[in-house]
């Protein structure tokens, strides 16, 4: 999608050129309008081929016929060329100025509001372990397309489903119970979160300890890994604390209790926050009436007592839903909390998963599914499908204990930025509670931006050293260019410099660039918002901030004598830090007003 203003502005004359140079109607949605590629004069860049069947003509001749139009009948249409088929238009400097003129002193980024509805879920975590580098990316990623969409004048709702329940749950349990000597985060030291981890990683040990004994007495390796007594042991607490046993419960309860305490102090640590949390020891029980209603209206069918779907005509397989012995599986309670969501939610427009690829064939069935029980809003379902990190080291194992946490990531992180800030020695006027601080927001912008400039789907190698460079396309680099704004304009005494009423000064190329760039942002933040990619809007942001500097650096500001010239190029950099701000705001980052 391209500057949706200069679009509003010629789609309409454009339809109307071809009325009345060839007798012909399009709809202005098919006009592609183009960025013009660097090597050729122009702002805006139109491809006539896909028109040359309505205009009857070559694409050198249909294009100069619609230039010559638009040169005579749209004030701000300067001058044009033709190269092959493709129409090149100059914009003339005034539409660029008005336009720096509108965004002097305000939010160009703010959307009017759109009365939509739209749930984001995301973070997804498993209480027997701490947070990890995937889950980071998962928790960013969701959490910008909330701001995204918020941006974009949406009203956001952010939920998490807390996996809670279940064996693996069991394990850290029964590995604590018989190993922990009631040991609690208070008496180690350990977050909670960390503490019930540390008793996950000691169950697997000591399990693959039993299966190695059982095996060098003559069982087979199958045989030992499902008869080995702790797993026995667990699976016999998990039936415990399905029945309600008060003691299982109990334990249960505190050390997830634990667990709650050290998630919460890592989303605070990541600026991150939920309007909702959803349990899974809640949720299980749902979906199940709604798949036998659905076995009455004859959507899905019976087999050996068994609840099944049969999706072999839409290319996928056939899927249980309910066991024979009347439990349910995954699904089934996806089903039901989809379901109690658009209940919970009047108005609910769109439900947006934020889960790794990995599960990408799990939301396709449940999708259909939904959709064959007849729910209008199952075409509204959007599965936010990320690939995985990984470190220079290779891939995580949680069980192993070799996952790279969370904490430890983000500890790493600010470390970064404290070396490089103690190296640079910019800050000798800050206090050791200041220099805390902006070290904390500077390895975090790293962390983030460098794990959101990335294509969602994409796989990605996350190199911290990389992303804290100042000077690279980097969370820090954007920061340090906001900040240079700042200072800019704490000099000038100007605050948000408005430009005067008279006529702006003609425009150097540096200038123009940096207001094209502006100019840009919105469209770039709705095809965000569309497309639930923060990539785009994190890569444009750069992009504005790269054009910022060569200006910066290219064009005096606080030297230049003219008046006019200093407001203009004032406003400009205040227009410049304010987008910024924001843009960096949608993607759950902080910018400093010192660096």
């Amino acid at each position: 999608m391209f500057q949706d203003r200069l679009q509003t502005l010629l789609a309409p004359a454009l339809q109307t050129a071809f009325q009345h140079l060839f007798q012909a109607s399009i709809d202005a949605r098919t006009i592609a309008f183009q960025q013009t590629r660097p090597e050729f004069e122009g702002d805006v860049t139109i491809n006539v081929f896909p028109f040359l069947k309505l205009s009857g003509k070559g694409p050198e001749q249909t294009a100069q016929a619609l230039g010559e139009h638009l040169q005579a009948q749209v004030d701000v249409v300067e001058r044009f060329n033709v190269v092959k088929g493709f129409l090149n238009i100059v914009i003339a400097d005034r539409y660029w100025s008005g336009f720096l003129r509108e965004a002097a002193g305000a939010d160009i980024l703010l959307f009017p509001a759109t009365g939509r509805k739209m749930m984001v879920e995301y973070a997804s975590p498993n209480t027997n372990k701490p947070l990890h580098l995937g889950h980071l990316r998962n928790i960013f990623l969701g959490y910008s397309v909330a701001r995204i969409l918020q941006a974009a004048g949406n009203e956001v709702v952010k939920v998490q489903v807390i996996n809670d329940r279940g064996i693996h749950i069991c394990k850290s349990m029964l590995a604590w119970r018989k190993f922990g000597q009631g040991e609690t985060p208070a008496s180690s030291g350990l977050k909670g979160d960390k503490l019930v981890g540390k008793y996950y990683v000691e169950f697997d040990k000591r399990y693959r300890a039993e299966i190695e004994a059982l095996v060098a007495g003559g069982m087979a390796k199958e045989e030992a890994e499902k008869k080995a007594p702790l797993l026995l042991e667990a699976q016999e607490m998990l039936r415990q604390w399905e029945a309600g046993d008060p003691d299982v419960r109990a334990l249960w309860e505190r050390m997830n209790g634990w667990v709650y305490d050290g998630f919460n102090a890592s989303y605070a640590r990541m600026g991150v926050e939920f309007d909702k949390d959803y349990y899974e020891s809640r949720t299980y029980v749902l979906g199940k009436q709604d798949v036998l209603d659905g076995l009455k209206k004859g959507v899905f069918y019976e087999k050996d007592g068994a609840v099944w779907v049969d999706n072999t005509q839409e290319g996928l397989d056939e899927k249980v839903l309910l066991r024979r012995d009347g439990t349910s599986v995954y699904m089934t309670q996806d089903i039901g909390t989809a379901i109690q969501r658009f209940q919970e939610y009047p108005g609910l427009s769109k439900l947006i998963y934020t889960v790794g690829n990995e599960q990408d064939y799990h939301f396709k069935v449940l999708f259909l599914i939904l959709r064959k029980l007849g729910f209008p809003w199952a075409d509204e379902l959007f599965h936010l499908s990320y690939g995985m990190v990984d470190l220079p080291s290779g891939k995580m194992k949680s069980r192993e204990g070799t996952v790279v946490d969370a904490d430890d990531i983000m500890d790493e992180m600010v470390e970064e930025a404290r070396a490089k800030g103690e190296e640079l020695s910019k800050l000798d006027d800050f206090t050791a509670e200041e220099k805390a601080r902006l070290f904390e927001m500077i390895g975090l912008a790293a962390l983030k931006y460098f794990l959101l400039k990335v294509d969602p789907k994409k796989r990605m190698l996350f190199d911290p050293a990389a992303s804290i460079d100042l000077q690279g396309h980097t969370g820090p680099f954007i920061q340090y260019t906001y900040a240079r704004i700042q200072s800019l304009l704490r000099k000038a005494g100007s605050g948000d410099a408005p430009l005067g009423s008279g006529p702006a000064p003609a425009l150097m190329g540096e200038e123009k660039a940096v207001i094209k760039q502006l100019h840009h942002l919105p469209a770039v933040l709705n095809e965000a918002a569309v497309r639930l990619d923060p990539a785009v809007l994190a890569n444009q942001t750069y992009e504005l901030v790269k054009a910022y500097n060569t200006f910066y650096q290219s064009v005096p500001v606080m030297k230049e004598e003219d008046a006019a010239k200093r407001a203009f190029r004032l406003a400009l950099s205040a227009a410049v830090g304010r987008t910024v701000k924001k843009a960096m705001w949608c993607l759950g980052i902080e910018v400093p007003e010192r660096m």
